[in-house]
Parts: structure tokens; C-alpha cells; sequence
């Protein structure tokens, strides 16, 4: 760890607010933390913790960013285990780690992808780069696959007008070189693929739908490549 004294034990008190914060997270929810509670569990009085972390919100906004952080470090660990011209299995690799992590995680996967919490707003500039890390990996196997021709143009009905200006801009934006059809059914995938991960995660199957949640997780994520256009290598 670089820096002074003081900044290595300025960032080791931050380290343990950000776990006993992810802590309360999973034991009181969101909408329940208080720095006066971590304030405690950390040994300190209660006006010692607002030195380190001003107020909830910058609590919450903390949690956040190191929730989406550790998810995009477990994606890019199981990218890198994975050759890069598999490109159906670089997209099944993505989703089966975003599983992992969210089952391993549930508090925080709920806090990043579940209801809004009441009266925060993530600041946009400190949290779009690190929030945006997965959708950022799933962008460059697509493209990656479709300069290769390894992603197939799908039938289906045509992309609404409507949407070709919305599509133009996140093709400028993430600097991609897809038709709208493939750009379509890949938002389909992206949103499919954390629709799939939050049912199990928020126990909306009911406890005894299905015996074996991975079995069913890892049979969604073919249908969801085969819906995308991936090509079986």
C-alpha cells in the first residue's frame, strides 16, 4: 500500500467501514443503515466515523461502487480463463461468474440491481465506470464475435423506427459496429441474463420450483446465446 503512515491507516479504516458497512448491509438492508451503528461496530464514537465517510448516502455510494467493482473482477477472472476467439464461451463464462458472484453476494447484488433506495441517488460520475464494467465486457464479445462472423443476423421482426436514434448513440458511445438487429438482441440478452440471475436471487421461483437452480441457470445462458446469434464454435 503506498503513501504515508497516516494514508495506509486512513485506508485501512475505509476498508473496514466498507465491510462492516456490507455487513449491516445483508443484516439490516439498505434502507436501514446508519453510520452511528457502524460508528459502533468499528470502536468508535459515533462523530469519529464522519472524518472518514460524511454522511449515509456517501456510505451507500461506497458500498455501491465496491459492489459493481468486485463484480467486474469476477467477470474479468473468468474472461480470463477463457480463449479469446471462444465467443460464445467468453458469454457464458460472463453470465455463469455474474451468477456466482450474485448467489455469493445476494445483499449487495440487491442493493446494485434491486428497488431503488428510498431518497438515494448514486452519483452518476463515480459510479457509471465501475457499473458499467459488465455490460462493457458483454459489448466487446459481441463485437468481437460479429468482426470474426461468429454472430449470425437472426429472424425476427424488424427493429422500430423509433429506436434507430437510441441505437445509433450507443453504437457511437461504446464504438461499435453492429446492425440494429444484433444491437437489439443483445440489450435483450443483457437484460434476460440479470432478469434470470435476480429471479433466483430474490427467491421469485419459490423455494421448490426447481431442485437444481445452477442446471437451470447454465441451460438459460445456451438459450440466451443462441438468441443473441452466437455461433457455436
Amino acid at each position: 500500500m503506498d503513501g504515508t503512515p497516516r494514508d495506509r491507516a486512513r485506508a485501512r479504516t475505509m476498508a473496514e467501514i466498507v465491510r462492516i458497512g456490507r455487513e449491516h448491509l445483508a443484516t439490516e438492508g439498505a434502507a436501514a443503515l446508519s453510520l452511528r451503528a457502524v460508528a459502533r461496530d468499528l470502536g468508535v464514537v459515533s462523530s469519529a466515523v464522519y472524518r472518514y465517510v460524511a454522511s449515509r448516502d456517501e456510505l451507500l455510494t461506497l458500498l455501491v461502487i465496491a459492489g459493481y467493482d468486485e463484480l467486474g473482477d469476477a467477470v474479468d477472472a473468468a474472461l480470463a480463463e477463457v480463449d479469446a476467439g471462444d465467443h460464445r464461451g467468453r458469454l457464458i463464462a460472463i453470465g455463469t461468474a455474474v451468477r456466482a458472484w450474485a448467489v455469493r453476494e445476494p445483499a449487495t447484488y440487491a442493493l446494485l440491481f434491486g428497488s431503488p433506495v428510498p431518497g438515494y441517488h448514486a452519483p452518476a460520475e463515480r459510479t457509471t465506470g465501475p457499473g458499467t464494467r459488465v455490460i462493457r465486457a458483454l459489448v466487446e464479445v459481441w463485437a468481437r464475435a460479429y468482426a470474426a462472423g461468429a454472430l449470425r443476423a437472426p429472424e425476427g421482426p424488424a427493429v422500430p423506427a423509433a429506436l434507430t436514434d437510441s441505437f445509433a448513440a450507443v453504437r457511437a458511445e461504446l464504438g461499435l459496429d453492429l446492425p440494429d438487429v444484433l444491437l437489439a438482441r443483445g440489450v435483450l440478452a443483457w437484460a434476460a441474463l440479470f432478469g434470470c440471475v435476480g429471479f433466483e436471487v430474490f427467491g421469485q421461483y419459490g423455494p421448490d420450483s426447481f431442485g437444481a437452480p445452477e442446471v437451470l441457470f447454465a441451460h438459460q445462458l445456451e438459450l440466451l446465446a443462441d438468441l443473441v446469434g452466437m455461433r457455436i464454435e
